[in-house]
């Protein structure tokens, strides 16, 4: 297209066409889709940790509470017995038993995974049960 402008021809240029094509669309969407394909398990492998992180935490906070009493006491019998579980919310909580020659707690995580310290006359023995999930904190039964 030419227009006349005092006695000049000039060319008027073309509005041109903005926007995506299609394939350049979808190339676009197959790579969100890859992005988000590893994303998700990795998110979710670690909720699960958090979750086994939080029991793990109560199983320890409940054995300081019985450490505590028992330098009181001189007795984990005592100290074990009416202990409260940690968790007010009725999700995963930690519960003590007095054994022999000292306690076994136990917390189960919101994942299903159950976490043990058991503490006898030789030390400490900290175990865990996998049984829930396994991309939590429980890895080869220990922890």
């Amino acid at each position: 297209m030419a227009t006349e402008q005092n006695g000049v021809m000039r060319r008027v240029p073309q509005r041109s066409e903005h926007g995506f094509t299609l394939i350049e669309l979808l190339v676009v969407i197959l790579i969100i889709g890859i992005l988000a394909a590893i994303a998700l398990p990795l998110y979710l492998g670690q909720s699960d940790k958090a979750k086994d992180a939080e029991a793990k935490s109560r199983a320890r906070n409940l054995v300081t509470q019985v450490e505590a009493c028992y330098t009181i006491t001189a007795t984990y019998a005592s100290c074990v017995t009416g202990m409260p579980s940690l968790d007010s919310s009725g999700a995963a909580g930690a519960s003590a038993q007095s054994t022999a020659d000292g306690y076994e707690i136990t917390a189960t995580s919101k994942t299903g995974n159950q976490f043990v310290i058991i503490r006898s006359s030789t030390g400490f023995e900290r175990t865990c049960d996998a049984s829930g999930s396994s991309h939590g904190g429980c890895l080869a039964n220990s922890w």
